[in-house]
C-alpha cells in the first residue's frame, strides 16, 4: 500500500465497503459521542467520515488530535445505516473504522478556523493565508481559476494561436501606471522595470513574423488598490494578431470569452457574442456615466437641459447659461416615493455633491401628478415634457444632476447602478457584455492644460496622420474595451505601426523625437523594417475569475494577494534591504521627512 493513501477523501463509495484503505488529510472536525469518536477527514478533494471506539487500537491516540492536525489513517470501509447516510457528501454512504493512525503534522492553536463560516479580518486571513486557503470556498475559487486558465489556453490553441513568453526584466514604458523599478548591479545608477504589460514585445513579435501570439502574462503596476484591482501584480490573457482590423480582434476573442463564461458560469445566462453591442465611448459616458457600463441595468440617462433653460429652477437655469454645461436625467422606474428620492439625494451628498434634484409621479385627485421640489419650480408643462421624454408614468421618478459633465458624470454613473440595484431593475444571473469603442487618444490635464495620452499610447489614430493635424482632443483611436456587468474585462487596440505616425502621436503628447527613440528605440526601429498592420487585446484573468466566482473582491481569487496597503503580511514584503545589498547596487535610501 502507498505510504500515505490508497484513496482520496472523495473517492470511497458503497462499492468499497469491506475494503481496507489508507487516507491522509487534515482533521476538519472532531465529535466525541461518549466513547465513540467521529472525525471528518479532509483533503483537497473532499471529506470522509472516519470513526473509532474503544475497540480501536489507536483510540487513546485519536483522543489527542485537534482541528487541522494532519494525519494518516488505516481502516475498514463500513456502510452507514440508511438513516445516517449524508446525501450532501459524495462519501456520505460510508465511513471508515480506524485501525491505525499516524500524526503527520500537529497544529498549534489556530488564529482562524477552517471549519465553519466565521468571518475574520482581512489582515488575519492574509497573514495566515495558508490556513485561509484550506477553507472550502477558497479551494473552490483557486480550482476555478486554474480550470479557467486551462480552458483559455485550449481555446486559444484551437484558434491556431501559439503561446510565447516575453521578458520579465525590461525597460520602463508608459502604460498608464507607475513602474516597479529594479536597480542594476552591473550598471550602477541604471534601472530595469517590471513590465506593466508585454505591450512592446508582442508588437515586436508581429514585426518578427509570428502571425498569432498569446500568453498568460504576469503584469506589474504600482497602483492604488481597489476591490477589483491588485495593487502590485496581476495576470492577463495577452494576445496579438497580424493583418487584422478591429472587428477581426472582436471576432477572435469574443468566442473564447463567451465559451469560458458558459463553461464556468454556473448556468447563468451569457449574452451571445454576435449580440454584444459596440458603444462609442462618448455615448457610453452620456447614457451610463461610465466606460464600463453594467447593461443588466436597463436605465439610460438622458440630456434634459432644454427643459430647464429659462425655467423657474434658478440653480439649473443659471448653470445652463455657462458654456459646456448640461442637466442629465436618470430615470427611475418604480422609484416614485419621497422616501426613495430622499435616500438617493442623501447618496449624492455622501458622494460629495450638494444633492440630486428629483421629480416623482403619483396618483392625485385629478389623475397623475408630479411631486418634488423641481416640479414645483418648473411648472406642470415642463414637468410633463420631461416625463414624456423619459417614458415614465405613475409610480416612477427621475433624478437630475447638472454642470460640466466631468464634474458629475461619475456620481451619476454610480447613482444609476444604485437605483437599478435598489429597485430590482438590474437583471441577476446574467453576464452582459459590451464593446466600448472610439476612445479619445488624448486628454487635457485639468491643472496644467497640457495634452497627454488618455489611453494606450501605441494605438493607431482613426484617420492616421491626417487626424493628428487637427484638434488633438477630437482624435479617436482604434481602441476598445470589453465591459461585463460593470467591470472592464478587456482592453486593446489596433496598433500604430508607422514610424512617422508614431513620432507625431508622441510629439502631440510632449515627447520629442529623441526621447521617443531613446525610450522606445527597439519598437521604433523595428517599424522601419516592414511592420505589418497588427492589433490585439488583453483579458484580465483575476477579474474574470472574480466574476465567475461571484466574488466582490479580487483578493478572493488570488492565491497570495497583497493587502490594501500593498503589503504581504505573510512574507513581510516590502522589507528593508541590508546595507550590503545597498552597497552592491550603489544605492542610498533617503527616507521621507516625518
Amino acid at each position: 500500500m502507498h505510504a500515505y493513501r490508497s484513496h482520496t477523501c472523495a473517492d470511497l463509495t458503497a462499492a468499497n465497503v469491506g475494503e481496507t484503505v489508507r487516507l491522509s488529510g487534515w482533521v476538519h472536525r472532531v465529535r466525541d459521542h461518549g466513547g465513540v469518536l467521529f472525525i471528518d477527514l479532509r483533503d483537497h478533494y473532499g471529506i470522509t467520515q472516519v470513526i473509532a471506539d474503544s475497540d480501536s487500537p489507536v483510540f487513546a491516540e485519536l483522543e489527542k488530535v485537534r482541528s487541522e492536525w494532519c494525519i494518516r489513517i488505516d481502516g475498514e470501509v463500513l456502510a452507514r445505516t440508511p438513516e445516517l447516510v449524508n446525501p450532501k457528501l459524495p462519501t456520505g454512504e460510508i465511513e471508515v473504522f480506524i485501525r491505525d493512525m499516524e500524526v503527520l503534522g500537529q497544529a498549534g492553536e489556530l488564529p482562524l478556523m477552517v471549519f465553519g463560516d466565521q468571518e475574520y479580518p482581512e489582515e488575519t486571513r492574509l497573514r495566515y493565508r495558508y490556513l485561509d486557503l484550506r477553507r472550502e470556498v477558497m479551494q473552490r475559487n483557486m480550482t476555478l481559476r486554474s480550470d479557467v486558465v486551462a480552458s483559455i489556453r485550449k481555446r486559444m490553441w484551437d484558434q491556431d494561436f501559439r503561446e510565447y513568453q516575453t521578458p520579465i526584466i525590461t525597460a520602463s514604458s508608459p502604460e498608464g501606471a507607475r513602474d516597479f523599478l529594479v536597480p542594476s548591479r552591473l550598471h550602477p545608477g541604471k534601472f530595469y522595470a517590471l513590465p506593466q504589460a508585454p505591450q512592446q514585445f508582442k508588437q515586436l513579435l508581429m514585426v518578427s513574423g509570428f502571425d498569432k501570439y498569446f500568453q498568460i502574462a504576469p503584469c506589474f503596476r504600482d497602483e492604488d488598490p481597489r476591490a477589483d484591482r491588485s495593487p502590485t501584480d496581476f495576470y492577463q490573457l495577452d494576445l496579438e494578431m497580424s493583418f487584422v482590423e478591429q472587428q477581426d480582434v472582436f471576432d477572435t476573442v469574443a468566442p473564447v470569452i463567451a465559451g469560458v463564461f458558459e463553461e464556468f458560469g454556473g448556468g447563468r445566462k451569457v449574452d451571445a457574442p454576435e449580440t454584444w453591442p459596440q458603444i462609442p465611448y462618448a455615448e457610453a459616458m452620456a447614457k451610463y456615466g461610465t466606460d464600463k457600463p453594467d447593461l443588466r441595468n436597463p436605465i439610460e440617462m438622458q440630456d434634459c437641459s432644454d427643459h430647464f433653460r429659462g425655467s423657474g429652477f434658478a440653480i439649473f437655469a443659471k448653470l445652463l447659461e455657462q458654456d459646456g454645461t448640461e442637466v442629465r436625467a436618470i430615470p427611475a422606474p418604480t422609484g416614485g416615493s419621497r422616501k426613495f428620492c430622499d435616500r438617493m439625494n442623501a447618496f449624492a451628498q455622501k458622494e460629495g455633491l450638494p444633492g440630486m434634484g428629483y421629480i416623482f409621479w403619483r396618483d392625485g385627485d385629478d389623475g397623475m401628478e408630479a411631486a418634488g421640489p423641481l416640479a414645483k419650480n418648473i411648472g406642470p408643462e415642463r414637468t410633463e415634457a420631461i416625463r414624456q421624454q423619459l417614458g415614465l408614468g405613475t409610480g416612477d421618478a427621475a433624478f437630475f444632476l447638472g454642470g460640466k459633465q466631468s464634474s458629475f458624470i461619475k456620481v451619476a454613473g454610480r447613482a444609476r447602478d444604485v437605483i437599478g440595484a435598489e429597485l430590482g431593475l438590474t437583471e441577476q444571473d446574467r453576464f452582459a457584455f459590451a464593446w466600448i469603442v472610439d476612445f479619445p487618444i488624448y486628454e487635457k490635464d485639468a491643472e496644467t492644460g497640457e495634452i497627454d495620452f488618455e489611453h494606450n499610447p501605441f494605438s493607431m489614430p482613426q484617420g492616421g496622420m491626417d487626424a493628428l493635424m487637427g484638434d488633438p482632443l477630437q482624435v479617436k483611436g482604434y481602441q476598445y474595451d470589453l465591459a461585463c456587468n460593470g467591470y472592464e474585462l478587456v482592453s486593446g487596440a489596433i496598433r500604430n505601426h508607422k514610424p512617422e505616425v508614431m513620432l507625431k502621436a508622441f510629439e502631440i503628447a510632449g515627447y520629442g523625437e529623441e526621447e521617443v527613440k531613446a525610450r522606445f528605440g527597439g519598437l521604433y526601429t523595428a517599424f522601419s523594417y516592414g511592420a505589418p498592420p497588427h492589433g490585439g487585446c488583453a483579458l484580465g484573468i483575476d477579474r474574470t475569475v472574480m466574476l465567475l466566482a461571484d466574488e466582490d473582491n479580487i483578493r478572493e481569487v488570488i492565491l497570495f494577494p497583497m493587502n490594501q496597503r500593498a503589503e504581504d503580511l505573510m512574507m513581510g514584503a516590502p522589507s528593508e534591504p541590508t546595507n550590503e545589498q545597498l552597497r552592491e547596487l550603489n544605492i542610498r535610501v533617503v527616507k521621507p521627512e516625518a
